[in-house]
């Protein structure tokens, strides 16, 4: 039987590989929905289906740690977090590919115009992401704070796009599906923000073992 250390380096090795194939896939979808000719959305797909392979096999080896090894203190901490950050990466990868989807129904729509401050919002989040992920490696509970201190401009920005493109569909009766697809993709940003503050949250209660995620309230566990 494996010793639970290299079971513990294996989910964290596999967690790596996914938090790199979702990272890639939110900037390739983001590329693709302001129109970048040198994305392949194929590729996004390929990625979002290893991604999914990826989450079983984490799955998997989270269980058998919990069943076999019986892990304590830190060791059960970043277990459960992992188990937690398996999920959200697994969502991104699904969102990703939802505003990879969009990108293909506007591959042929004028929406120069339209698209307004989503470049912006997709570096913000795809900036969340890759902090947040940077702060398990690490495990810099510092940085995954600074995550969480990010989400409040994400919203912000994804209410001025909202209210922008209402407006826009108010104006000119022609762009209102091209209006709603943009929507769809500014809001499946939005969500991978969420899961961006998910993860940062994980990496706290790994390395402190405190329990932030109703901070808003003022309350830490």
């Amino acid at each position: 039987m494996r010793h639970i250390q290299e079971m513990l380096e294996e989910l964290r090795a596999k967690l790596l590989t996914m938090s790199g194939l979702v990272e890639s896939a939110i900037k390739d979808s983001a590329h693709a929905l302001s129109g970048d000719p040198d994305v392949n959305i194929q590729d996004i797909f390929q990625r979002e289906r290893q991604v999914n392979k990826l989450e079983l096999e984490i799955d998997e080896i989270a269980t058998g740690i919990l069943a076999l090894e019986q892990p304590v203190a830190g060791d059960l901490r970043f277990v459960t977090a992992a188990a937690k950050i398996n999920n959200n990466l697994e969502r991104i990868g699904d969102l990703a590919v939802g505003i990879a989807r969009r990108a293909e129904s506007l591959a042929h729509v004028s929406k120069d115009e339209l698209t307004g401050e989503i470049p912006t919002l997709a570096e913000l989040v795809a900036d969340m992401v890759n902090r947040a992920l940077r702060a398990f490696v690490n495990k810099d509970t510092q940085e995954a704070r600074a995550v969480l201190s990010s989400d409040d401009a994400v919203d912000h920005l994804h209410e001025s796009i909202f209210s922008e493109l209402i407006d826009h569909m108010k104006r000119d009766s022609q762009a209102v599906q091209t209006c709603v697809d943009l929507m769809l993709a500014a809001r499946n940003l939005e969500r991978i923000a969420d899961h961006a503050t998910n993860i940062a949250e994980a990496v706290v209660f790994i390395s402190e073992g405190v329990d932030v995620r109703h901070r808003s309230l003022g309350i830490e566990i």
